[in-house]
């Protein structure tokens, strides 16, 4: 049996990876991935040379079964995303799942999320958050965003350049006194934080881009 290493990759700037995310990348058998040509940049700054194998949300079970195959004769994969920690908000939890299922040995090799790089430098009190990923394009979306304004703890979402606007607009039209912290690519060269009320932030809004968006009641 071969081990899937689950290996977090920069969100943005090359430099923000381990030692070990390093090690583990020269030395597994394979590397899946969301995106190779993504992968791939990261793989030629640090001039490692691994088969990349494409894994992301449009992939058929046939490659699910593949890669666990490719681990039960003894290969070693490493499992990445486009940027982040895989598994969170991404497909990565069908094939760790699946792995578990076939008792393959999985192993985690932490590093970046956009989530904690925001809320390390949002100012506030984060002992406790509610993450939701990413909301729902429409069905629900209203009724789910009631329930986050009136959230005690800090709610952290993703939110795409293109939902952005509408989201933020969405969320002053029920509470427009709320607090929002806001990374626009994190680590970047571009990287910028936005923080106040929604009035406030929104005409600085670049709609280009990854969003977190962190949601303070209070």
């Amino acid at each position: 049996m071969g081990t899937l290493y689950v290996v977090a990759t920069p969100i943005g700037n090359l430099e923000d990876i381990t030692l070990r995310a390093l090690r583990i990348l020269k030395e597994v058998d394979l590397i899946a991935c969301e995106d190779t040509r993504r992968t791939g940049i990261l793989l030629h700054h640090y001039e490692i040379q691994k088969p990349l194998v494409s894994y992301h949300q449009h992939s058929q079970i046939q490659k699910i079964e593949y890669l666990c195959e490719e681990l039960k004769s003894g290969k070693n994969i490493a499992l990445v995303t486009d940027a982040g920690t895989p598994g969170i908000s991404d497909p990565g939890g069908l094939l760790i799942g699946k792995a578990l299922e076939n008792n393959i040995v999985v192993e985690g090799v932490p590093g970046p999320s956009a989530i904690t790089t925001l809320l390390s430098i949002s100012g506030i009190l984060a002992d406790k958050f509610l993450f939701l990923g990413f909301l729902p394009k429409k069905k629900g979306k209203q009724t789910l965003l009631k329930k986050i304004v009136s959230s005690e703890i800090p709610v952290v979402i993703f939110e795409s350049p293109h939902r952005i606007i509408a989201t933020l607009k969405s969320i002053e039209t029920i509470a427009p006194d709320l607090h929002v912290i806001i990374g626009r690519e994190l680590t970047k060269k571009f990287q910028e934080i936005y923080r106040g009320k929604i009035a406030e932030v929104l005409p600085k809004i670049r709609p280009q881009g990854e969003f977190v968006i962190i949601i303070q009641n209070g």
